[in-house]
């Protein structure tokens, strides 16, 4: 049994108190888990695949989608099939469009949903007078904290 498989339902601040180079072993062990799942559920949704999406695609046409989900049965199991949706739109071409709705009198809130982005990397360059004017609309999130350990040159 892995020290993984050990530690299996212990409290995080149990672990927490573990040594150092328990604390890789565990990392270590839980990516290569984490990299096999995810490998083996690759390759049985490629399976999944080959064997529905023919006849998930004629359930499709016959119910007159483009996407979305069909349902059918393939002997005792059930089979749904999700085909997601995924519109892109040109930005040139809605700023033009929103453009015309505006020229002609129209809200063009009430056809389209109008956002704006300033990018981070442009944001930094700026001037700190023009930053600042900037920074009431600006809010910093972070996202979880990633850990990488590694073994120290002295002990590989």
């Amino acid at each position: 049994m892995t020290l993984l498989e050990r530690c299996v339902g212990r409290p995080a601040s149990e672990l927490a108190a573990y040594p150092p180079d328990q604390l890789l072993d565990l990392k270590k062990q839980a990516h290569d888990a984490l990299a096999r799942a995810k490998a083996n559920a690759e390759l049985v949704d490629r399976a999944l695949d080959l064997r529905y999406s023919r006849i998930a695609a004629v359930h499709r046409v016959a119910a007159g989608k483009d996407a979305g989900t069909v349902s059918f049965n393939d002997g005792v199991v059930r089979i749904a099939c999700e085909l997601p949706k995924k519109v892109e739109w040109d930005q040139g071409k809605l700023r033009r469009i929103v453009e015309r709705i505006r020229a002609a009198g129209d809200d063009p809130t009430e056809f389209v949903e109008i956002s704006y982005r300033v990018s981070e990397t442009k944001y930094n360059s700026w001037p700190t007078p023009m930053r600042a004017s900037f920074d009431p609309a600006r809010t910093l999130k972070t996202g979880e904290p990633n850990f990488r350990l590694s073994l120290t040159e002295s002990e590989s």
